[in-house]
C-alpha cells in the first residue's frame, strides 16, 4: 500500500486571500511531481485553505469517498493514469467536484478536450498564487451551488417517497400534464377519488399549489405517468 502524503492544515493567515470565501475550504491536488505538490499546498496554506496532495490518480480515486467534498487540482499529464482518465473515473463514481486541470505551456488542445469533459477551469503551468486563487474561488461558488442543489434534490425524493403508490400516480400524471378527468380515466377511478388523492398528496408534500408540487416533482426527477402526454 502506497504512504498517502498528509493533509496540510494552514495556518491562521491574516490578510491577502483571507477574506476570500476560500477560507478553510478543501483542496486537492493530483501531480506526480512532488515538487509541484509542495509548491502548491504552500500556496494554499497562506490562504488558509486545507490541502491535500495526492502523487497519481489511482491514490486520489482510492480515497475519493472517504473524502469531504471540495475542488480538484488535476494534473492531466501523469503516468499510468493521465487526468482524462481520472476525470472519467470520477464521472463514473457520480463525484461531482469542480476540477481545474494544469497544463503545459501552449497546450490548449488539452484544455480544451478537458472543459468538454467537464472541467470548470484550466491553468497553465508554471503559475502564481493569484492566478490559483482566481480560478479557486470560481470553483468554489460552483461547490457551494452544486451541493445547494444536491441538498434540495435529497430533500424531494424523500418527500415523494412518502407518498402511497397512487399519490405517486397522480403527482406522476400531474408532470405529463393530464388534468383531474384525464387522469381519473387513466387510472380507472373516479374524478371524485382522483380528487382526494391530490388533496391529500399535496398535504403529505407540503405544498400549497401545484407550482410548488411540480417544482419539487422535477427536483426529485419524478417521471411522467405512462401515457401521459410530456408538455413541449
Amino acid at each position: 500500500m502506497r504512504a498517502v502524503e498528509p493533509i496540510i492544515h494552514a495556518p491562521d493567515f491574516r490578510g491577502g486571500w483571507k477574506d476570500l470565501v476560500l477560507t478553510s475550504q478543501n483542496v486537492y491536488v493530483v501531480d506526480d511531481d512532488h515538487d509541484v505538490r509542495s509548491s502548491i499546498s504552500f500556496m494554499l496554506s497562506t490562504a488558509d485553505l486545507n490541502s491535500r496532495p495526492f502523487s497519481n490518480g489511482e491514490d486520489f480515486l482510492a480515497h475519493a469517498h472517504d473524502l469531504a467534498p471540495g475542488c480538484i487540482l488535476l494534473d492531466v499529464r501523469m503516468p499510468r493514469m493521465d487526468g482524462f482518465q481520472v476525470m472519467a473515473e470520477l464521472e463514473k463514481a457520480n463525484i461531482d467536484w469542480p476540477i481545474i486541470v494544469m497544463t503545459g505551456h501552449g497546450e490548449v488542445p488539452v484544455a480544451v478536450r478537458a472543459m468538454k469533459m467537464g472541467a470548470v477551469d484550466f491553468i497553465e503551468k508554471p503559475f502564481g498564487e493569484d492566478l490559483l486563487m482566481a480560478s479557486l474561488e470560481r470553483a468554489f461558488n460552483l461547490l457551494k451551488d452544486r451541493g445547494g442543489k444536491a441538498e434540495s434534490k435529497r430533500l424531494a425524493k424523500e418527500r415523494v417517497a412518502q407518498l402511497t403508490p397512487r399519490e405517486k400516480d397522480v403527482l406522476q400524471g400531474l408532470v405529463g400534464g393530464m388534468s383531474n378527468k384525464l387522469l381519473a380515466r387513466q387510472l380507472n377511478i373516479s374524478l371524485r377519488t382522483v380528487e382526494m388523492h391530490r388533496a391529500n398528496m399535496m398535504d403529505r408534500l407540503q405544498v400549497a399549489s401545484l407550482a410548488e408540487a411540480l417544482t419539487l416533482a422535477v427536483q426529485a426527477e419524478v417521471p411522467a405517468l405512462d401515457g401521459a402526454e410530456q408538455p413541449k
